[in-house]
């Protein structure tokens, strides 16, 4: 298996950070190993997250989730960076 990034889009159950904080400086970001976090931004209201997060196992996603899922709602994609976006759709120009 080849690994795939994910974009994950976290939105704060009723607009609220402080439990999703509160639970991240108590027990950490609780992934499963096999799960890498590469990056993440929090728009200024505190009220989505935005991780960028790698596997080869997207089973491994759903077990992380279950972690947070009571606190936190959750979208994923699929992502591939820029650049290899452009060389994918090259050949359709």
């Amino acid at each position: 298996m080849s690994k795939v990034q994910y974009m994950i889009v976290e939105k704060f159950k009723n607009g609220d950070a402080i439990p999703v904080y509160r639970r991240f400086g108590d027990k950490g970001r609780l992934a499963p190993e096999g799960l890498t976090y590469i990056s993440s931004w929090v728009d200024t209201k505190f009220e989505r997250c935005y991780q960028l997060i790698e596997t080869e196992n997207r089973d491994l996603l759903d077990e992380w989730i279950s972690n947070w899922k009571d606190i936190v709602d959750f979208e994923i994609y699929p992502v591939i960076s820029s650049n290899e976006a452009a060389e994918r759709i090259k050949p359709l120009l």
